[in-house]
């Protein structure tokens, strides 16, 4: 037999790959956005049940339509709920959901908006544009454009300008602290400039189980073996959100990686606001919480890092769970310490 491979012997494997990949993406995606759809059906997952108002469909950034749109969730005046602790003006809080860069939204993410909202925070749920469509840094830019909505119109919605937090999961987690490193950074982007400019820092930062370096998405399968599944989802969200060559984007692709700049050392003109991860030990991505954690320490920012066992990524979301409950209460009281 021939060394050389006919192409029409190879077409079978790539073929099998390709659908590999469909099949999976298929399965990851429409499985996330389902269970998101299902659980809104649960009577409990109305506001009202909660003492909470929601506003949908505001615009942060004019001309993008959905994309550029948040909703807003308000404890309902004279609501007295036993888990309200905070009253008005009330801190704000910028939620960003995750996705890989790539699916969800604000619609998808109802839970994350409720939870902080009963607690006594006005929480603004945030669309942005997604891969591979819209590939880095729009993602960035319309997150950098929410922050600023949220510090001038804080106010109207009965929150408070001064006391923003920025929570996310997952991709969510990054944008989230590369949010708040801009905050710290004057950066020559004007987009960037522009939250710099705004001159708030967040009181906290909840980056939880993040993808907080999307270059080099290899390095997670270098520490242990990844499934097929779990290699190909990594790989497309890189691809997508920072395409094949992240060096087009020059000094822009840096902060698709805060791990990186938070581990590089480099000075920042204000100091960083205190963050809360946590993630679960069965999670692909815990590597990047616990380099997270360190590289905290070494800057000596207030940090907690919990560790949740057994749990998978995104765990806290499924909030029936024990391990999920009590992940939302330590948060909230690390969140109380510095409000």
């Amino acid at each position: 037999m021939s060394s050389h491979s006919p192409s029409h012997l190879l077409a079978p494997a790539r073929l099998h790959e390709r659908l590999r990949v469909r099949l999976g993406r298929a399965v990851f995606d429409y499985g996330w956005e389902g269970l998101a759809r299902l659980g809104k059906l649960h009577p409990l997952a109305r506001p009202q049940r909660h003492g909470v108002d929601v506003t949908y469909d505001v615009t942060y950034l004019p001309g993008g339509g959905r994309d550029h749109q948040l909703d807003v969730y308000v404890p309902t005046p004279g609501a007295e709920l036993p888990r309200t602790v905070h009253k008005p003006p009330y801190p704000v809080v910028l939620y960003i959901h995750g996705g890989g860069f790539r699916i969800l939204s604000k619609d998808t993410h109802w839970l994350m908006g409720l939870a902080f909202a009963r607690r006594g925070m006005v929480v603004m749920n945030v669309n942005y544009r997604l891969s591979p469509r819209h590939p880095f840094p729009a993602a960035l830019h319309d997150v950098a454009a929410a922050f600023q909505f949220a510090v001038q119109h804080a106010a109207r919605f009965g929150g408070d300008p001064q006391r923003i937090i920025l929570a996310g999961e997952s991709a969510g987690a990054n944008l989230a602290l590369t949010l708040s490193w801009l905050t710290c950074v004057r950066r020559r982007e004007p987009w960037a400039e522009a939250v710099f400019a705004q001159g708030i820092v967040p009181r906290a930062v909840i980056p939880m189980c993040g993808m907080l370096q999307v270059s080099d998405w290899q390095r997670f399968a270098r520490r242990r073996p990844l499934s097929k599944f779990l290699e190909d989802r990594l790989c497309e969200t890189a691809e997508a959100y920072l395409g094949a060559d992240a060096s087009l984007h020059g000094d822009s692709a840096e902060l698709a990686d805060p791990l990186l700049l938070l581990e590089r050392g480099d000075p920042t003109e204000r100091p960083l606001p205190p963050m809360f991860a946590g993630v679960g030990t069965a999670d692909p991505l815990l590597d990047d919480s616990r380099r997270l954690g360190q590289a905290l320490s070494r800057r000596a920012v207030p940090h907690e890092v919990r560790y949740y066992p057994g749990e998978i990524h995104a765990f806290h979301a499924f909030v029936f769970r024990q391990q999920a409950r009590q992940c939302w209460e330590q948060q909230f009281a690390f969140v109380d310490r510095y409000l």
